[in-house]
């Protein structure tokens, strides 16, 4: 069977991201990446609307990815959206404005739909074949939990946990202060033993000794490298880096001490990342803590690559 050219545009929190990618079941051979971020969830979660400058620039994000998808032979192209969009009062706005610069429809996806590709997308790699994986998706507004060890999930859960959330929430000074890196950590643990760990638990527990962490989603491959120094996105490289505990609780050291400036400079950081990488990484140094896992390994899969996988909800006109 010949392989079909698809793309898929993921509208995130934080970012618009495009796949594209030659498709022939179960194997995703990517052809081209890109990403942009538009910062969908500015201001949001006061009031839970989008807003305007927000809408507009995601729009346009877009429609320029779609004549991406299309100059590259894309066939089929889809468009999901996750935690800001389906959280918003005015999320029509946002379908309204896509369909008005780029004329395709976006889908909604829930958190559940959400954690479910990850969890595919993930299992794509045939070296977890046969392993029992936590699966954590750090996004710009929610943090997506996933357990199994076989063909489908055991355990799902999407949590209002995201870099973009708790970095609006927190709102540290630049540089941060000691004061504020202390309040961040006792709010994750307050965070996770009120709302996470009632939760996971029970699950985590099965098997637990063999599980092993997995990091996907924009904040896990921003830290592989970060740690690896990669000066741009190597998707070879990322895949399966470890970043163990002690390196985190030393980058959140050193991050934390740093003004925004100088963490535009860190090497594998993208500079319109350096603000929310205070919060993604703080992220995820509480799941390594909370959980007694002692390394994190990344990985480049998740989402888009499930989700260009499956039927395609709109052709790429000529």
């Amino acid at each position: 069977m010949t392989p079909v050219r698809r793309a898929v545009i993921d509208v995130g929190t934080n970012s618009v991201k495009l796949l594209v990618a030659d498709v022939q079941k179960p194997s995703v051979i990517p052809i081209l990446e890109e990403s942009e971020q538009t910062r969908l969830g500015k201001g949001f979660y006061e009031t839970h609307r989008l807003q305007q400058d927000s809408i507009q620039d995601t729009a346009r994000a877009i429609a320029q990815f779609a004549g991406v998808a299309r100059t590259n032979g894309a066939v089929s192209l889809r468009v999901i959206a996750t935690s800001a969009a389906r959280d918003a009062v005015n999320k029509q706005e946002l379908l309204d404005a896509i369909k008005n610069a780029s004329g395709l429809n976006a889908d909604i996806i829930s958190g559940d739909q959400e954690a479910d590709l990850v969890y595919q997308g993930v299992r794509s790699d045939a070296t977890l074949a046969g392993q029992r994986l936590l699966i954590l998706d750090v996004g710009g507004g929610s943090a997506e939990f996933i357990i199994g060890e076989n063909e489908h999930p055991e355990f799902t859960h999407s949590f209002p946990l995201g870099s973009v959330r708790l970095l609006e929430t927190l709102r540290p000074s630049d540089p941060p202060t000691p004061a504020e890196l202390d309040r961040c950590r006792k709010y994750l643990r307050a965070f996770f033993a009120e709302r996470i760990h009632t939760i996971v638990n029970p699950h985590l527990a099965k098997g637990r000794e063999a599980t092993r962490l997995i990091g996907t989603g924009g904040a896990a491959t921003i830290l592989a490298r970060m740690e690896y120094a990669l000066d741009q996105y190597r998707r070879q490289e990322i895949e399966g880096a470890r970043i163990t505990l002690d390196s985190i609780h030393r980058w959140m050291k050193e991050l934390w001490s740093m003004p925004l400036s100088e963490r535009r400079n860190i090497v594998g950081l993208p500079r319109k990342r350096a603000d929310v990488i205070l919060t993604g990484m703080a992220i995820y140094e509480a799941v390594l803590e909370e959980f007694g896992f002692n390394e994190l390994r990344a990985s480049t899969r998740g989402l888009r690559f499930a989700a260009v996988m499956q039927t395609p909800l709109t052709t790429v006109a000529a």
